[in-house]
């Protein structure tokens, strides 16, 4: 597994990208002006493609969101560590993003955005973004009144996130929603609520990453009534998902308030899935949970269930023995006080090939209420998995921003 010394850096001072291109312009911004929050959000209006605008180390004491709506333009800080450059959100007056990106080909790298009110970065609608080595966090630990998400790309085509950290967040600390071509690499999530998720999306690989500490580790899901459905040809491999122990610290009524406490990896209403060559360990509930929407919708053209799931090679730890999903004590204590490592509901279709067992909760029929369980092993080693899919590729103008 390759991590490229990103998870060492983490506690201290994420490296600096090299040098700028010689044709652009760079805006320096210092954060020891007392209008530092004007003067940066002026930058951000005023730079033209292919422009830096460089952020000062040191802690930017920020009381209103930023936006950029310019393409082709890199935001780079001094660090995303201690003595980096660091934009506290604390006094945040407003409820939005700490930094909203609505342009394309924007590369958002070394620096730390802290404790927002709203989402900690956001990119609507930006092709051929580029998060890299970047923290965010909310420094009082697991809150309900925290941001709900960390890192949040959506609506885009060419995603790239890689070498971030991200705690603290209500719903997801990494999530990509709505978009296609993704890839999410050599990234720490720990102390959300979901560490990774994959929403509504196509073609993703979510790899090397370590998912620690979360209500859930890495989440792949499918949810009614959005403009982009069918999520499909997502590979989770080569991550490391241990101890997601973290209660549920979600608001009441979002999707992801219904995670167990204990879950690794999560697949929902999702089709093509490939779990293979993971690291699982110390998930209460499971290492792996395989299962339909059973939600109420009106929507008719959403399709529930998952299909064509494929777990494969990955090396599994100590799992379920205490799964929070309903009944699920009871059913751990009948099978000698834990259940197997993967869960599935019964709906849809799965291919396991890990040499560990699968418990079945025998509910084909989304509709079927969990309370009509009927928990019992199940082989799914005899189905045949569909092709392999193929390898996630991103422009290499993207690939050449994080070298």
């Amino acid at each position: 597994m390759r991590f490229n010394g990103f998870h060492a850096a983490a506690l201290g001072v994420l490296a600096v990208l090299g040098a700028s291109p010689a044709t652009a312009k760079t805006i320096s911004v210092s954060a020891t002006t007392p209008d530092a929050n004007e003067k940066l959000q002026e930058a951000l209006i005023l730079a033209e493609p292919g422009d830096v605008v460089q952020l000062g180390a040191g802690v930017w004491t920020l009381t209103d969101g930023l936006s950029l709506d310019v393409a082709g333009v890199t935001v780079r800080g001094a660090g995303a560590g201690e003595g980096g450059s660091i934009l506290d959100f604390t006094g945040q007056q407003g409820a939005g993003e700490g930094l909203l990106v609505t342009s394309d080909d924007v590369l958002l790298t070394n620096f730390a955005v802290l404790n927002t009110k709203g989402d900690g970065i956001k990119s609507k609608g930006a092709d051929r973004i580029v998060y890299h080595q970047l923290r965010v966090e909310w420094t009082a630990g697991p809150k309900e009144t925290n941001g709900a998400y960390g890192i949040y790309p959506v609506e885009s085509t060419d995603v790239l996130v890689d070498s971030v950290y991200v705690r603290g967040a209500s719903d997801a600390g990494i999530y990509v929603g709505q978009s296609k071509n993704i890839i999410v690499r050599d990234s720490i999530a720990t102390e959300n609520v979901a560490g990774i998720e994959i929403e509504n999306s196509y073609n993703a690989d979510v790899h090397d990453n370590i998912a620690t500490k979360n209500t859930g580790g890495i989440l792949v899901f499918d949810l009614p009534s959005l403009p982009m459905q069918g999520g499909h040809n997502v590979r989770v491999f080569e991550n490391i998902v241990n101890d997601n122990s973290t209660p549920n610290f979600a608001p009441k009524g979002n999707i992801v308030a219904s995670v167990p406490t204990g879950t690794g990896v999560l697949v929902m209403a999702n089709r093509n899935v490939e779990i293979f060559d993971n690291v699982f360990a110390d998930n209460g509930t499971a290492n792996v949970m395989i299962v339909g929407y059973r939600y109420e919708h009106k929507d008719p053209n959403y399709q529930p269930l998952p299909r064509d799931i494929v777990v494969r090679g990955n090396q599994h730890g100590k799992a379920g023995y205490a799964p929070k999903f309903p009944g699920g004590d009871m059913i751990a204590a009948a099978m000698g006080g834990a259940i197997p490592p993967v869960l599935w509901d019964g709906a849809g279709d799965a291919v396991v090939l890990d040499k560990v067992g699968v418990l079945s909760l025998n509910l084909p029929d989304v509709k079927t209420p969990q309370s009509e369980a009927k928990p019992a092993p199940a082989d799914l080693s005899k189905g045949t998995p569909p092709a392999a899919l193929p390898a996630i590729t991103l422009p290499e103008s993207m690939e050449a921003k994080v070298k």
